[in-house]
């Protein structure tokens, strides 16, 4: 687990641009803490450190805040509780550059951070004057150090939220897309125009869907075989998709159908973009087994501004009933959906 970066207290000296640094949500909580404890036992800092807290600090940098993180530094942590009354006295830190050398450290204690049962980092509490550590301050310590590893098991429990989050996007999207192709499927395609309709409504712009069928699909994959004629489909999808916009929706319908949702696109926009993917499909004849075959498509259309109050379902009957009509008038037809008496 990602353990924060080394945090000082420098509570002082955060109002100075002295270490001014951007810091995350979990380390302003343990910055809390820190506080807590400065003013729980009464000492001049605590330090919570996961290693190189002086890395926070300018190179060469001289302030208190910096000299006690280099001291920190020149610490292991602990695996139990260290309390040394009198620097000065204690062998291993009686020669510690920062104990006989400013900012001349007396009193310090130290509190192991454990997690997943290994120890990751410490609290330290540093004092100017050599002092006595009572019992009921161990106790207090050990619950400072607790509060610590609750907040790496939070961040912990978080980063594997966020995991499981992303996850099921990433599932939910692929359960949403039609492997073949990588548009839409049905159900999300549906779910689009649903909603594109709300929202064009609510911004009062037009929309407009289209429908797209592959003309004679039955023959040719009776005449060519089925990976042959999925091919023809793949390479037909690839030159719709060159012909709308960015922002339009793309979604397979049926077994040679394609639905297009075409936010903020009035009759007269989706006349041009149809136009386009007949005459762009009609433009690419494919060579199959030496012979070279025509590709068509019918399209159906259906427009917002000219059907005001038309729901989604209302849309789509319409959209269904266009492309019937084209095929009706035959191979390579579009044809946009009017009301009735126009």
């Amino acid at each position: 687990m990602k353990t924060p970066v080394g945090t000082s207290a420098v509570n002082q000296e955060a109002n100075t641009g002295v270490a001014s640094f951007a810091i995350s949500p979990q380390e302003d909580r343990i910055l809390r803490i820190e506080r807590i404890a400065i003013r729980l036992f009464g000492v001049a800092n605590c330090i919570v450190s996961f290693g190189q807290v002086s890395a926070r600090f300018g190179k060469g940098e001289r302030s208190m805040a910096a000299l006690e993180a280099a001291f920190c530094d020149s610490l292991s942590f602990p695996h139990d509780p260290v309390i040394v009354n009198d620097a000065r006295l204690d062998p291993k830190t009686a020669t510690n550059p920062w104990v006989v050398g400013a900012p001349y450290i007396r009193f310090y204690a130290s509190q192991p951070i454990v997690d997943n049962n290994a120890v990751v980092g410490a609290i330290f509490l540093i004092d100017y004057v050599a002092r006595q550590y009572q019992e009921e301050d161990t106790f207090l310590l050990n619950d400072l150090s607790g509060l610590v590893e609750q907040e790496l098991q939070f961040d912990s429990m978080q980063a594997a939220h966020d995991d499981m989050v992303r996850q099921n996007r990433s599932l939910r999207r692929d359960s949403m897309i039609d492997p073949m192709f990588g548009t839409w499927n049905r159900g999300a395609i549906v779910r689009s125009l649903e909603i594109e309709v709300i929202r064009c409504r609510a911004a009062a712009k037009p929309m407009s869907l289209a429908m797209v069928s592959v003309d004679n699909y039955a023959d040719l994959k009776n005449e060519f075989g089925l990976h042959a004629s999925e091919a023809i489909l793949i390479k037909m999808v690839s030159r719709m998709r060159s012909c709308i916009r960015p922002f339009d929706a793309l979604g397979r319908y049926g077994t040679e159908e394609f639905l297009v949702v075409l936010p903020g696109a009035s009759h007269v926009v989706i006349q041009a973009i149809t136009e386009r993917i007949r005459s762009t499909v009609l433009a690419h004849p494919e060579v199959i087994n030496d012979k070279t075959r025509d590709v068509t498509v019918c399209v159906g259309t259906v427009s917002t501004d000219v059907f005001t109050t038309a729901s989604p379902d209302e849309l789509m009957s319409q959209v269904e009933q266009a492309l019937h009509s084209a095929k009706k008038v035959g191979n390579n037809s579009v044809i946009h959906a009017v009301p009735v008496g126009s």
